[in-house]
C-alpha cells in the first residue's frame, strides 16, 4: 500500500511546484514514487521540464509521472463497466455504446482520478503516490467521494427494500432474475447483490482516506490574509471528508505570531521560495510528511464509552456549523461541505442530548 500525499491552498500558491519537489525528495530517499497530475494544460510540463504523457512516464530513477487525460480514463473505465455488466446480465446492453462516444459530465474527472489512484495503489508498485489536482475544491470533493457514494448506496438500497414495488414483485424476483440475468438473487438480497462489490471498494476508500498513514494533505500558504484564510477554509473542508491535514508549508515567509495562531494545532514548516528553478533547495527543506500527519488532529473521534462524538472543524465558527440527526446518522454541515456520520452499534438509535462548538471542535453528546 502506498502513502498518498496531496496539497491544498490558494490558487497560484505553489501546490504543483511543491508536488514536484516532494516527488523528487522521496525518489532521492529511495522510495518508488508516482507523481499524478490532473491538470492537462502545458503548465505542469513547463514546471517539470520533461515531457510527460498520458501514460506512466519514467522521469528519473525511482520517479514516474503521468498527466491524466480524463477522456482516456473514461474509455478505460467504460470497458471495465462492460465487463461488470456481462458478469450480471446474460444479454449485455452496453455493447452498442462505445467509450469514444461518451462525453464527460462535470465532476466525472474527480471520480475517474480517484479510481486511477486506487488502481495504482493496488498494484503495490509504488511506496508514495503524490497527487496534484486541478484545484483544492476538486481535491477535497474527490477524497470525499467514497463516503458520499456509500451514503447514497445505503439510502437507495433501504428505499428499494422497503418500497411497495419490491414487495409487490417479490414472488417473481427469483424466477425472473434466474432466467433473464443469469444470477441467483432472492428477494432478501435483491437490493444488495449488485452493490456488494461497490460497497467493498468504497469501504476500502473510506478507510484509506481516514488513515493518516495512508492518505494526507498539507496546507500551503504565505503570510497574506487571503492565503491564510483560504488555507484555513480548506483545512476545515478536508476534515469534513475525513481527510487528515498533516501540517502547513509556509512559502517565502518567516513564521509570525499570526500564522502560529491561525494554525496553532499543526506543525508549521517554513520553506524557501517555490520556484521550478529552485527544486533541489525546496526538496531538501520539505518535512517528513507521513510522520507529521500521524501527529495531526483527527477529523473525527467517536468515544462510545462516554457517548461522545468530536468533529474537528477548524476554519469555521459556530454560526457556520449545523447539526441534524436522522435515525442512526448525524449530519454535519460546514461551509460548502456536508458529512453524514453513521453511528457505531453502541450508539445506534441514541438521540442527541447536547452539542457545543468549542476550540474548533463540534462536540456531540448522545
Amino acid at each position: 500500500m502506498a502513502f498518498i500525499l496531496t496539497f491544498l491552498g490558494k490558487g497560484g500558491i505553489g501546490c504543483t511546484t511543491t508536488a514536484i519537489a516532494s516527488a523528487k525528495k522521496y525518489a532521492q530517499l529511495g522510495k518508488k514514487v508516482l507523481l499524478v497530475v490532473q491538470d492537462s494544460t502545458p503548465s505542469f510540463l513547463l514546471q517539470i521540464g520533461v515531457e510527460v504523457k498520458s501514460i506512466v512516464t519514467e522521469i528519473s530513477s525511482n520517479l514516474d509521472a503521468i498527466q491524466l487525460q480524463s477522456s482516456q480514463l473514461l474509455d478505460d473505465s467504460w470497458e471495465e463497466l462492460k465487463k461488470l455488466e456481462a458478469k450480471y446480465l446474460r444479454s449485455p446492453v452496453l455493447n452498442n455504446i462505445f467509450a469514444q462516444e461518451l462525453a464527460l459530465f462535470p465532476g466525472m474527472d474527480d471520480a475517474l482520478a480517484l479510481n486511477y489512484l486506487r488502481e495504482q495503489d493496488q498494484t503495490g508498485k509504488y511506496d508514495v503516490i503524490i497527487y496534484d489536482g486541478k484545484s483544492s475544491l476538486n481535491i477535497v470533493r474527490m477524497f470525499g467521494i467514497p463516503e458520499t457514494l456509500s451514503w447514497y448506496i445505503r439510502r437507495m438500497r433501504n428505499l428499494l427494500e422497503n418500497s411497495d414495488i419490491i414487495k409487490t414483485l417479490s414472488p417473481f424476483v427469483q424466477p425472473v432474475t434466474s432466467a433473464v440475468l443469469n444470477v441467483s438473487w432472492s428477494v432478501d438480497n435483491f437490493a444488495e447483490q449488485p452493490s456488494n462489490e461497490a460497497n467493498q471498494i468504497l469501504d476500502q476508500g473510506k478507510n484509506a482516506v481516514n488513515d493518516p498513514n495512508r492518505v494526507s494533505a498539507f496546507l500551503i500558504t504565505n503570510s497574506t490574509p487571503e492565503a491564510i484564510a483560504t488555507a484555513r477554509y480548506w483545512w476545515g473542508s478536508a476534515q469534513q471528508v475525513g481527510l487528515t491535514v498533516g501540517g502547513v508549508l509556509l512559502n517565502q515567509r518567516e513564521i509570525t505570531p499570526e500564522i502560529e495562531t491561525a494554525f496553532n494545532l499543526l506543525t508549521i514548516n517554513s520553506i524557501p521560495n517555490m520556484e521550478s528553478s529552485n527544486l533541489e533547495e525546496l526538496s531538501s527543506a520539505l518535512p517528513d510528511f507521513q510522520k507529521q500527519a500521524l501527529k495531526a488532529p483527527k477529523p473525527l473521534t467517536i468515544d462510545t464509552n462516554n457517548r461522545e462524538v468530536r468533529i474537528f472543524l477548524p476554519g469555521f465558527d459556530k454560526k457556520q456549523v449545523k447539526l441534524t440527526q436522522s435515525g442512526p446518522e448525524l449530519t454535519i454541515s460546514a461551509g460548502d461541505q456536508r458529512r453524514n456520520i453513521f453511528l457505531p452499534p453502541p450508539l445506534k438509535g441514541q438521540s442527541v442530548k447536547g452539542a457545543k462548538f468549542q476550540d474548533a471542535y463540534l462536540i456531540v453528546n448522545l
